[in-house]
């Protein structure tokens, strides 16, 4: 009787086997699924590169002549649109994977791979702007003079050099960081439960 109780138990505790709809009811959750959180970040990463040239115009209020000649803010400028255009392409990706379901596995499977593609694009992309940047800093003095850059100039080369260094190195981990934790974790989620419907 005792061993026919504990067979029972057993069989009750057994995990149910997830179906291909499970899994996409997990990832399309409107409120924690990885889609909501990536549609989240991608959101606020629109609205921080947009206000981002603003916040910068706004410290130079008493003389907007002086950023809006700069070439050092128009490059940023093109760089937060940049920004907005890859956030927003990745947005509508994601936004459009919320109508997908089961049948489509091959199709979800290649836009997370897209999604992961770009990231990584991104990441890429934040390095050679921050490079770009530090060029222009080191070449604008010679055919545009501001006070700030005048007064970097003046110190000696091996501290601009070493602040540079400091600066790329610091970029690079806190980059991989931010991306990692924005949009790399539920882009590896969404992989693994890809995945695991090729098993289904």
């Amino acid at each position: 009787m005792e061993l026919d109780d504990l067979k029972k138990n057993w069989k009750q505790n057994i995990p149910k086997k997830t179906t291909n709809t499970d899994i996409m009811e997990l990832i399309q959750h409107k409120s924690y699924g990885p889609i909501a959180a990536l549609k989240k970040a991608y959101r606020r990463q629109i609205v921080l590169m947009s206000l981002l040239p603003f916040i910068l115009l706004l410290g130079q209020i008493d003389d907007l002549s002086k950023p809006l000649t700069s070439v050092l803010f128009w490059t940023y400028v093109a760089f937060c649109v940049a920004m907005v255009i890859f956030a927003s392409y990745n947005y509508r990706i994601v936004s459009n994977m919320e109508g997908m379901d089961a049948m489509v596995k091959d199709n979800l499977e290649q836009q997370v791979n897209l999604l992961d593609t770009r990231m990584k694009n991104m990441l890429t992309g934040q390095k050679v702007v921050m490079l770009l940047l530090i060029a222009l800093t080191e070449i604008m003095p010679y055919f545009q003079h501001y006070r700030m850059l005048d007064k970097w100039h003046s110190l000696n080369p091996m501290i601009r050099y070493g602040a540079y260094g400091l600066l790329l190195v610091f970029q690079y981990f806190v980059g991989k960081w931010k991306f990692k934790t924005k949009f790399g974790e539920h882009i590896n989620y969404l992989k693994n439960l890809v995945k695991e419907m090729q098993y289904q």
